[in-house]
């Protein structure tokens, strides 16, 4: 493909724009007669709108940025490159109108899906700085927002910094999109350090900041720090509202030494002028039930409907999930009719938990009719809904059932982890079905599916289980097979998955792979029983070349021995 400094080359697939030489994708000849201004080789003329020329350059940093991988791959970096992503929104890749608006930076950035694009976008717009341009805390806002929201939270803080450099105006919601995207990735003391920083930036915390990092705490069952973060609410003088007592009621509702302080605060609420709602109720229920006091959230219940508060859905899955806990099954189906004549629709939440009840009363068929039934009412199943259903079909020994649910689960989309595929793969082998356990397994490495630390020793115990079905039903080369990537991939293998090993072999006639065997079993640390010495000397034994030799050892040795003797 030709290059040129100006202008298209003789192909037309290189163009100069900005100082930087692009190469564009090969032409056809349909392509060169296109006239559409979006296309990347088209000439642009004069009357083109800015966002036909931002299409044309963000396409153009999308081809330098690929490059720029390549080239990181061999451990080069051009100069371009070191000077950093800003330089990529510069002027020299993107070109803006004169009268760019903070409203028309939002709205691409807004569009724009790829974060590092979102980024490069924003960069651009910093570069319009000496045209009049500057942004404003809705663009800031919605970048930070976004860095957050796809975990990027060090340069998410960054752009704090950049907004108190342009001295942009501060609003809580920025820093509180942080401090939610922290209690999302399970990180609550990042949150209060981002929320203690507001006062740094001139942005006095309100009410609405001091109840969402109040919820963050309680939510990751850092309920210490909660209280004392409660009690420094109090002293900033927050007023109390339903929203905070509800959350204190939740932290206490955590803990069976608690429940009664929670209801303690529940009967103080109208004293402070807050009248109990739906939440501050199911939240009770929610309590009460996972400490097994169905009764008394049954009686809660009555109680919630007779003062005129409606329950929700969450209330109603509560209470069914506390019914199935305490094995009243056809209660939870009672409720499950009771919650669709009051108009209120069942959850995933509901479903699932209704179908974890059934599964450990040892009435699977009804959870997948239960399963059949949601599917027809468009809600889909998640991970938590499939887990339960194959659980509880493996435990019944329906293992076909649960291979069904398997393939549903994976044709929905919904990809199975490796604590899935070890109840699956546990259950096959429970019934002698060895090549499917295998099989299985296959899909697991072939998906890039890896276990967890949690999950890390059944992953190990899975795989020396399934070599040796495969060993006891005679798949020798599936096993051997088996065993060479265990090792490759670091799984300790069982000292008598080697001994199987071994003596298969060795009875097969394959003796110098039994040899292997045994020569890696030493070098892993495994000494060798003499179980498995007996068999593999024995292999070697049977054969005639090595038995003769021994004996001709033998007798030479014997010879020398006797020789001596007779002549003295």
């Amino acid at each position: 493909m030709s290059t040129c400094i100006d202008g298209e080359g003789s192909d037309g697939s290189c163009m100069h724009h900005h100082n930087l030489i692009i190469p564009s994708p090969a032409l056809t000849d349909k392509t060169k007669r296109s006239k559409n201004p979006f296309t990347p080789h088209n000439r642009f003329s004069r009357s083109s709108s800015p966002f036909q020329f931002f299409l044309l350059d963000l396409w153009s940093a999308e081809v330098i940025l690929s490059f720029e991988k390549q080239a990181a791959a061999f451990g080069f970096r051009s100069e371009l490159y070191l000077r950093g992503v800003a330089v990529m929104g510069s002027k020299a890749l993107i070109k803006w109108s004169k009268n760019i608006t903070a409203s028309q930076v939002e709205q691409l950035i807004r569009a724009e899906k790829d974060i590092q694009k979102a980024i490069l976008i924003f960069n651009s717009a910093t570069a319009e700085y000496a045209n009049g341009f500057k942004h404003d805390l809705n663009t800031f806002g919605l970048i930070i927002s976004r860095l957050a929201d796809a975990n990027q939270f060090r340069l998410a803080e960054q752009f704090l910094n950049r907004m108190k450099e342009d001295k942009c105006n501060f609003s809580e919601d920025i820093f509180l999109s942080i401090c939610r995207a922290y209690g999302k990735v399970h990180k609550p003391l990042d949150a209060l350090r981002v929320f203690q920083k507001m006062k740094e930036f001139q942005c006095e915390p309100t009410q609405k900041s001091y109840i969402t990092v109040f919820a963050i705490l309680v939510g990751e069952n850092q309920l210490k720090l909660a209280h004392r973060f409660y009690h420094h609410m109090k002293e900033k003088g927050i007023p109390h509202s339903v929203a905070s007592l509800n959350i204190l009621i939740k932290a206490f509702c955590k803990s069976s030494g608690t429940l009664e302080v929670a209801f303690r605060v529940f009967k103080q609420m109208p004293e402070y002028g807050c009248i109990p709602d739906s939440y501050t109720y199911g939240t009770l229920i929610s309590g009460l039930c996972k400490l097994g006091k169905i009764s008394e959230a049954k009686e809660l219940f009555k109680e919630m409907s007779a003062k005129g508060c409606s329950p929700t859905v969450i209330t109603y899955s509560s209470l069914i999930h506390g019914l199935c806990l305490s094995n009243g099954l056809d209660e939870a189906m009672d409720l499950l009719a009771e919650m669709r004549t009051d108009g209120i629709e069942p959850n995933v939440v509901t479903y699932s938990s209704l179908m974890d009840g059934l599964c450990k009363g040892g009435r699977s068929s009804q959870a997948m009719d239960l399963l059949d039934k949601m599917v027809s009412e468009h809600h889909s199943p998640n991970r938590i809904t499939y887990s339960t259903l194959i659980d509880g079909l493996c435990r019944e020994e329906k293992i076909w059932e649960a291979l069904e649910i398997l393939d549903r689960m994976k044709l929905q989309g919904c990809k199975p982890d490796a604590g899935l595929y070890s109840k699956v793969i546990n259950g096959l082998c429970g019934n002698h079905k060895f090549q499917e356990a295998a099989n299985l397994l296959d899909e697991m490495i072939l998906c890039g599916i890896s276990p967890n630390r949690v999950t890390r020793s059944v992953h190990v115990k899975m795989h020396n289980i399934v070599v040796q079905g495969l060993c006891t039903d005679n798949f020798l080369d599936r096993a051997f097979l088996m065993y060479l990537r265990m090792r490759s991939q670091g799984i300790s293998t069982d000292p008598e998955t080697f001994r199987l090993l071994v003596f298969c072999f060795c009875k097969k006639g394959d003796i110098f792979k039994a040899a292997r065997i045994v020569n890696e079993m030493v070098h892993e640390g495994c000494v060798p029983d003499e179980g498995i010495w007996s068999t593999i000397v024995g292999g070697f034994w049977g054969r005639r070349k090595a038995r003769e030799a021994a004996e001709s050892i033998q007798n030479e040795l014997l010879s020398e021995l006797i020789m001596p003797k007779a002549e003295s």
